[in-house]
């Protein structure tokens, strides 16, 4: 058989897509960049206020020294308390401002709350736990209690200070420990400082002329409002049936939540700038037989290889089989009914696109078979590569708009105009509605120490802010020169997975085999030298290029810096060439035993 008469035949011409998702593109672009959203601050404050728990109960203020202070109680919290104590670090303390574990599962209750990443990737510590999830999704309410029952397990409640938030911290040089202040009147020391602040968590408003002026009832979708709306997590929105409601944004919560305030509603209207890709999701049960098959390791083994496929790399076998590998096994097909199996890095990519719009043409033709309206179902259908934006996966979506009493605004990537006392205006037509729910997600490109809600001073008594101000400047995405014995757990300058709590894990053992040492060998304080710092920088610009011809063509999103990828977002990004390599990097690193670009002061 030829080459010509074995390439697979596509229903889509490449350019001609190309150029379709370049016009999408360019009609949402937007020079105000991240500047288009409104800080939760003053007039705005209330919409972060907690809603799930009551006000904190007076307590007498904290002015006692621990080994370890973590900031953040979410999963990359917890994993880095669970880690150090199995290292038989005595004194770990977790501060949270909310009422209990949970992270972004804490905040984000809204109706229909679920993962769309599989429960066995994305639960972490499924082996210590010896937990078996009951379906292939794990819904918020479970991972929420999940992520209690960590807490439970390794004793971390004895020591954590819930409904607190960290106001200050300070490197006092003399004493070699950090002054950590709260909003509680605490004033502690820790000889070390885990930042898990959590990558999205500090939800962000639209900056809509006229927000205030709407006289009717407002929440976020991170701070549900049930008082208002009835029901639960499950749905059944009581307090809506003689509510018209509107709902801004269609991102990965509005997929959840529509459906069911859509069944809830009088009138619901969904405000639209860019349409999500929704595939299906096709939850089921776990069999427990395989589940019981598995061998140790399995959970490590499985995580691995979601990376690897969610990345853009290739593995012969795929462990998890569902929407957000699927292009992996599209590119397989490829490349095997061609019979390229040495293809050199710029085939692969090309590879790829075509596995990309294959899969994409799929998403696009399941709009046209679910949603009867031919105009609702043409401005629902993503034009753009998959992980242009975060994927969705859900079966209620797409249905959900051919309810009479449920109506898209399409407002062709401009977004809502203004508001007024009684409504919402898009493409000038005013819509009265009585309630306006913002799904507009959490602040990403704004910087470091706003989105933690604290300064952190270092030595000298710098703030990262000024020592930021010209772009990130760390090794490994965890040291900062100048600011010792702070070890920062996120995705900047390090791993950037779909399966977040995979990368803090790795975070978690990586700072605690540090803390080992320091404490075997009498190392009193560690920070990244300037030489390894300035070298950890220019790797990240330098790698950038592995994603960043992707990230430029994609339409604006958080991905992408809101379309304006720069010099100073590439440098503020993570390791481009993927989590799996970047994980490499730091265990070689630990196997080379040197500590190496890390200024250690010893003890006398």
């Amino acid at each position: 058989m030829s080459e010509t008469t074995s390439r697979p035949k596509f229903d889509f011409d490449p350019n001609v897509l190309r150029d379709r998702y370049r016009m999408e593109r360019d009609k949402r672009l937007r020079e105000d960049g991240n500047a288009q959203y409104q800080e939760m601050k003053g007039d705005f404050k209330h919409y972060i206020d907690d809603p799930y728990s009551n006000t904190a109960a007076p307590r007498a203020a904290k002015r006692d020294n621990v080994d370890v202070v973590v900031v953040g109680g979410g999963f990359g919290g917890l994993l880095a308390a669970v880690r150090l104590r199995e290292a038989g670090v005595a004194r770990v303390r977790i501060i949270e401002k909310a009422g209990d574990f949970g992270g972004t599962w804490y905040w984000n209750r809204y109706p229909g709350a679920a993962c769309d990443i599989e429960s066995y990737v994305y639960l972490p510590l499924l082996e210590e736990m010896g937990y078996v999830p009951p379906m292939k999704y794990a819904t918020g309410k479970e991972i929420l209690w999940y992520s209690q029952e960590i807490g439970r397990r390794f004793g971390l409640y004895e020591d954590a200070l819930f409904q607190t938030e960290v106001s200050a911290l300070h490197w006092e040089a003399d004493k070699g420990v950090w002054r950590v202040e709260t909003n509680r009147g605490d004033v502690m020391h820790a000889r070390f400082i885990a930042q898990s602040n959590g990558p999205l968590n500090r939800p962000k408003l639209p900056g809509i002329p006229g927000i205030q002026s709407f006289k009717g009832h407002t929440f976020h979708t991170s701070r549900w409002d049930y008082g208002y709306t009835g029901g639960d997590a499950d749905g059944n929105l009581t307090g809506l049936r003689d509510k018209r409601v509107a709902i801004i944004g269609t991102g990965a919560t509005a997929v959840q939540c529509v459906p069911h305030v859509g069944a809830s509603a009088k009138e619901l209207w969904v405000f639209q700038r860019t349409p999500s890709s929704i595939d299906e999701r096709n939850d089921r049960p776990t069999n427990q037989d395989w589940f019981n098959s598995q061998e140790p390791g399995w959970h490590q083994r499985r995580m691995d290889n979601f990376n690897i496929l969610t990345s853009g790399g290739v593995a012969q076998e795929d462990l998890v089989k569902d929407g957000w590998t699927e292009i992996i096994r599209n590119l397989l097909f490829l490349i095997q009914t061609e019979r390229s199996a040495n293809l050199g890095p710029a085939e692969i990519a090309e590879k790829m696109e075509l596995a990309d719009f294959e899969k994409m043409q799929g998403i696009r033709a399941r709009v046209d078979r679910i949603v009867a309206d031919p105009s609702v179902a043409e401005s629902l259908k993503p034009w753009y590569r998959q992980f242009c934006k975060r994927p969705c996966f859900h079966d209620d979506y797409l249905p959900t708009f051919n309810r009479p009493n449920v109506h898209l605004i399409d407002t062709e990537g401009r977004g809502v105009e203004r508001m007024t006392p009684d409504g919402v205006i898009a493409n000038g037509k005013e819509y009265p509605v009585d309630c306006i729910i913002f799904s507009t997600g959490f602040e990403v490109g704004t910087s470091y120490s706003r989105r933690c809600g604290y300064e952190t001073y270092g030595v000298d008594g710098q703030p990262l802010t000024d020592k930021w101000k010209n772009g990130l400047r760390t090794l490994h995405g965890m040291h900062v020169h100048g600011f010792p014995n702070l070890f920062i757990m996120g995705n900047a300058q390090s791993a950037a997975t779909t399966n977040f709590p995979h990368a803090m894990d790795e975070a978690a053992r990586h700072m605690t085999y540090i803390l080992d040492r320091c404490r075997a060998e009498g190392i009193l304080a560690v920070e990244a030298s300037a030489e390894a710092e300035a070298d950890w920088v220019q790797e990240i610009i330098s790698v950038s290029r592995f994603n960043e011809d992707f990230q430029a063509s994609c339409t604006p999103g958080y991905y992408n810096n809101e379309g304006q990828p720069s010099r100073r977002s590439i440098q503020n990004g993570s390791y481009g060439k993927g989590p799996n390599p970047y994980f490499r990097r730091i265990r070689e690193w630990r196997e080379d035993g040197t500590m190496a670009g890390l200024d250690r002061r010893m003890a006398p």
